[in-house]
């Protein structure tokens, strides 16, 4: 059998088993291979902004006039948004349940934001960011913004400039596949460098956190998701479930980016059959903004700090929680841990001084190598799976 007949996911098990291998039993070399990793999500990074706003704005400019294609977009929004709350909630029941403790000994760098307010504004600050700087810096939001404006206005252009615009975005799509072919020596190299420089030691005395994390987000991948795809879609929903967890997820868990995950999630809605006009807009849209893995993140770990303090938690102060770990998970910024920063924000609804949340963060970090992969691997596979469901629901007549 050649080796181009075997499946991406086979293979990418491969170079995870191989990872592993190398990072425990050759440790220095392990670390230099981590350059094929960090090599490999560079690429993905580099390509995604041209690739998300070429593609929207041909499907804008070439869109056929049917007004079913806004209400899909629609409704994937509104799942995004549902989506995030049910995940924040999920993590509130079992914090509740099983009340974790932490110790608060560390710091970590960076600077929290003070409110919900100033995650909004940086939102909305990166929808006007000037269109060259935001494919410079990654900002999807802002590639995205531009891509609808100069899709509609490129709607008036003459035919041969449609199709150009459509062929020039064929073209990059077919750079990205380029890149996807190469993921198991990228994800070879991620194995190497996390199994050389973290080992597993180190998440001893975290592992029920982390296992509270991880159970929570398999909650929400395997019970939450599926019920609301056969709400919309009255189909079983596992088996595009699981798909979405194997062809997304995966690659998702080890470069730990929703961004870097944008071209992989891109290519697999077009193997699915859904419609190139909903997830060009729904899948970088997603990257952003649906972020459930991050909302039970920030829940779970601010309510650990809370109950590590001894702090009585009300049941609207829980309910406020939920509601701002769903805005604040929609600020994270899509790259390894970008949820954690907005730690802070959360543990102030307790009355947490920022020195003692920014522990939690650093606590956050110390599992990140679990935490975050999971995260992420949640996060990127249900927005295919919620654009799936928004491509298959019974809207009925608009």
């Amino acid at each position: 059998m050649k080796l181009s007949e075997v499946g991406l996911v086979p293979r990418i098990i491969a170079g995870v088993v191989a990872g592993a291998a190398v990072g425990m039993m050759f440790p220095t070399l392990a670390k230099e291979l981590g350059l094929l990793g960090e090599l490999f999500v560079a690429m993905l990074k580099a390509v995604a902004p041209l690739l998300v706003m070429l593609l929207v704005m041909s499907a804008i400019a070439n869109r056929h006039e049917r007004s079913a294609d806004s209400r899909r977009i629609l409704v994937t929004l509104v799942l995004y948004f549902v989506g995030t709350v049910s995940a924040a909630l999920v993590a509130l029941a079992l914090s509740t349940l099983f009340p974790q403790t932490l110790s608060l000994s560390g710091a970590a760098d960076g600077a929290p934001p003070a409110a919900v307010g100033s995650v909004l504004r940086d939102v909305l600050f990166k929808l006007v960011d000037n269109p060259v700087n935001a494919l410079l810096k990654g900002n999807f939001l802002g590639c995205l913004s531009w891509a609808i404006l100069l899709g509609l206005s490129f709607r008036k252009a003459s035919d041969t400039f449609r199709q150009n615009l459509q062929t020039l975005a064929d073209g990059v799509a077919d750079i990205v596949r380029y890149v996807i072919a190469l993921a198991p020596i990228g994800i070879f190299g991620l194995v190497c460098l996390t199994v050389a420089t973290t080992g597993v030691e180190v998440l001893a005395d975290y592992l029920s956190i982390a296992g509270l994390l991880v159970a929570a987000m398999l909650i929400v991948a395997l019970f939450v998701n599926p019920v609301y795809v056969w709400l919309l879609t009255r189909q079983n929903p596992y088996p595009i479930v699981f798909r979405c967890l194997e062809e997304s997820g995966v690659t998702a868990f080890f470069t730990r980016s929703s961004a870097a995950n944008i071209p992989v999630n891109l290519a697999l809605a077009k193997r699915l059959g859904i419609s190139e006009e909903l997830y060009s807009v729904t899948i970088p849209v997603g990257a952003t903004v649906n972020m459930a893995g991050a909302a039970i993140t920030i829940t779970t770990l601010s309510v650990a700090a809370a109950h590590t303090l001894g702090v009585e938690v009300s049941f609207a102060q829980a309910l406020l929680l939920c509601i701002v770990a769903s805005l604040a998970a929609c600020g994270a910024s899509g790259v390894p841990s970008g949820s954690l920063l907005l730690i802070p924000l959360a543990c102030g609804l307790f009355g947490i001084p920022v020195d003692i949340a920014m522990q939690v963060v650093a606590v956050g970090f110390i599992i990140s190598v679990i935490q975050d992969s999971a995260e992420t691997a949640l996060n990127s596979s249900t927005d295919v799976v919620y654009t799936y469901a928004a491509e298959h629901a019974r809207l009925g007549k608009p």
